[in-house]
């Protein structure tokens, strides 16, 4: 799409005829009939008409040239970016076949008098997974041996769930018919009041689950047993690394609660809990949602067996949403898939390449270049005369205005059976306005000099916002000694030395073990295991994230000063 266009002159025709009539009242007070029919106000109008004509050339240069040469370097408008939120659909019961939330479902936010709704849809499915108990059981602190309480749990008898004076890493194992990823878990205790001692709002409990590698935080939505000392429900939102697993030759989906050392001044258990009697079962389940509207298989038209086709999407700009867009050629074996490419530089005659852009909605399809010797050089194949184009699917809408606060997106405009309701548990966030003519001209001269190259902190910078343009600021920070890489858990920035795991910040809050795994993960390529893995890193040290604020602000404060 070509960049717009701006004019270093805004005036038209009748701005310069009432420019003029109110020149002639300030010099010419006597001249008071106004009227088109004067002669004179016809001659206002005739040479308002030449001077629109030379504003029409003029605003044809210089700034034209400019934009026209940052297109020339490749410089194209970002678009928008959609907010995303993770929405929780919860279930009016226990259901006992598996519920599921396609991709596409809309929620949306409560219209009211001044604000519009602000419309979400899903893009992952979610299958809500019924569950049950199936086993149960626990270990004590440092102990290898699994207590089996099940049994006693089927007779109805009570038994301690912990050590009779819980100490840290003593752990109650519940063990699911199924695994259960990214679903909320209802456990329904029965409990006595015998773990005297501990805050109730505050217990010094951790609710895992297992992932088939290592236990993994599961966030608590409500916890109405006051840390297991009363009859009551704890909701569990599981993550989506949750699956069956066999411990001690029990197969189960496991989940644990974690007896953890005390924080200062947090109050603890004197007692272990009684547990009387416990069910689960699935009551709702998470996904992801993007604040923009899904398009799915829409007709672009009929191949004329040319290179350099153009083809213009029906709504326009086409918001970013994690995976290439995919483009479908119709044959004789079906619908063929072609790959989405960022340019045409590396395509060869053979490539089911095309380009898209996401600002104007256009496809473009593979050109071919005269060389000099006479023949033709095709970048990227071209389909057949008279097949037809079809984009699988993409996302339209975003901004700013999806960044929505937490318990806002409350009304479901799919109807879903057994769906009760829906939540977004946190704020939605990412959601960016696109990028504007004067944004794109400051822009273009960094991208000339850089060329996707990086030397200076600013090239770095550059190039971050280019991958990342929903990161509201980016800042380049000199590495300390021994640093090689710069990790982002979270908010938190942390360096790590690649060469000697056990040096740099990570290695030091983490321990050597975890940076080695980290260095393995990245260097074999497995970059979404080793986000998850750091994710679970972060999530068993919760304090970090208040300490890098802490930290933040101290050096913010500095700088002022």
């Amino acid at each position: 799409m070509a960049l717009p266009v701006p004019n270093l002159d805004d005036r038209r025709f009748q701005d310069l005829v009432d420019d003029a009539k109110r020149l002639v009242q300030q010099k010419c007070p006597e001249w008071t009939d106004h009227n088109v029919s004067d002669p004179g106000v016809t001659l206002i109008e005739t040479f308002a008409w030449m001077t629109d004509q030379v504003l029409y050339r003029l605003n044809r240069v210089p700034d034209r040239n400019y934009v026209k040469f940052l297109e020339l370097i490749g410089v194209r408008l970002f678009p928008p970016t959609a907010a995303r939120a993770a929405i929780t659909f919860w279930l009016a019961g226990p259901q006992t076949s598996t519920v599921h939330i396609k991709p596409g479902t809309q929620v949306a936010t409560r219209r009211s008098d001044t604000d519009e709704a602000i419309a979400f849809t899903t893009i992952g499915d979610l299958p809500i997974v019924p569950s049950r108990l199936a086993r149960l059981a626990s270990t004590l602190g440092g102990e290898k041996e699994v207590r089996d309480h099940t049994e006693a749990l089927e007779a109805k008898t009570s038994f301690y769930c912990f050590d009779k004076v819980p100490k840290p890493d003593d752990v109650l194992l519940i063990g699911l018919s199924e695994a259960v990823p990214s679903c909320a878990v209802t456990l329904r205790f029965q409990c006595d009041i015998e773990g005297v001692g501990v805050d109730p709002e505050n217990p010094p409990l951790l609710w895992e689950a297992w992932d088939g590698y290592a236990w993994s935080a599961c966030e608590v939505d409500r916890d109405g047993t006051g840390g297991l000392n009363r009859d009551g429900d704890v909701v569990l939102h599981v993550p989506k690394s949750h699956t069956v697993s066999v411990i001690q030759q029990q197969r189960a989906g496991w989940l644990r609660a974690r007896v953890l050392k005390p924080e200062p001044d947090q109050p603890t258990y004197s007692a272990s809990p009684t547990i009387n009697g416990l069910t689960a079962f699935t009551i709702g389940g998470t996904t992801e949602a993007v604040n923009a509207e899904l398009v799915e298989n829409e007709l672009l038209g009929a191949s004329e067996g040319v290179p350099g086709q153009g083809f213009s999407l029906k709504h326009r700009p086409v918001v970013p949403g994690g995976a290439a867009a995919i483009l479908e050629v119709s044959g004789v074996d079906g619908w063929q898939e072609w790959t989405q490419a960022q340019d045409f530089v590396d395509s060869k005659p053979q490539d089911h390449h095309f380009v898209l852009d996401a600002v104007s909605g256009e496809v473009a399809l593979g050109p071919g270049v005269r060389e000099p010797d006479g023949a033709l050089r095709y970048y990227g194949a071209v389909p057949a005369k008279g097949v037809r184009l079809r984009l699988r699917s993409y996302l339209i809408g975003g901004g700013r205005k999806g960044n929505v606060a937490r318990n806002t997106i409350t009304v479901l405009k799919s109807s879903i059976p057994y769906v009760s309701k829906v939540q977004n548990r946190r704020a939605a966030e990412g959601g960016v306005d696109g990028e504007d003519i004067e944004s794109a001209k400051v822009r273009g001269p960094i991208v000339l000099r850089t060329r996707d190259r990086a030397v200076t902190m600013e090239d770095y910078e550059h190039l971050a916002r280019e991958a990342a343009p929903e990161v509201a600021r980016v800042r380049c920070v000199t590495a300390g000694d021994g640093a090689d890489a710069l990790i982002c858990l979270g908010d938190l920035l942390l360096f790590l030395d690649y060469a000697d795991h056990g040096q740099g910040i990570f290695a030091d809050l983490f321990g050597e073990q975890a940076a080695k795994q980290y260095v393995e993960l990245r260097t074999a390529k497995k970059f979404d295991e080793a986000r998850e893995f750091s994710v679970r890193l972060l999530a068993d040290r919760p304090e970090l994230r208040s300490r890098c604020c802490c930290e933040y602000e101290r050096r913010r404060a500095d700088e002022d000063d």
